[in-house]
């Protein structure tokens, strides 16, 4: 066999076994949790609220209470928050904070939301609201209520 065809051979059988792996795979469509958040919640049998969600650096954020405050006002006052990415395309933010719950009380308590990336501007998810309230039937002994959101990117 002449010269020329082994060298073709030879690089054909190189480039047929290397190029493939010197392609990077294709990158995740991942979404950075990054901006204000407009959240739209509800908890089973309340009516649906809203707030701001905005994200700061390192796990820090704050909750603008939209219409959560005595009589469906907003609360004047930022409420300051925590975040986090998580696998796969999830986060979680969760904050304390006062909310009316049914038509009789209102009660403190740490509302969490987990939810995963529908695209870069959009999440949905669900939510738990748990109280410092003691309850002796619940397995936690804490009273707790759930829910879903959405939360739509702002800017």
């Amino acid at each position: 066999m002449p010269t020329y065809a082994k060298v073709v051979i030879c690089l054909l059988i190189l480039f047929s076994t290397v190029a493939p792996q010197q392609t990077p795979p294709a990158p995740a469509n991942t979404a950075k949790l990054t901006g204000r958040w407009r959240v739209t919640f509800s908890l089973t049998g309340d009516p649906e609220k809203n707030l701001i969600f905005e994200v700061k650096p390192k796990g820090a954020g704050s909750f603008t209470l939209l219409d959560t405050g005595p009589g469906n006002k907003a609360v004047p006052d930022p409420a300051s928050a925590t975040w986090s990415e998580l696998d796969n395309n999830r986060v979680s933010f969760s904050s304390e904070t006062e909310l009316q719950l049914g038509n009789c009380c209102r009660e403190w308590g740490t509302l969490i939301f987990k939810g995963k990336f529908k695209s870069r501007t959009s999440i949905t998810g669900g939510l738990i609201f748990v109280t410092s309230i003691d309850e002796d039937e619940s397995p936690y002994k804490y009273r707790s209520h759930t829910g879903t959101f959405t939360a739509t990117l702002v800017n």
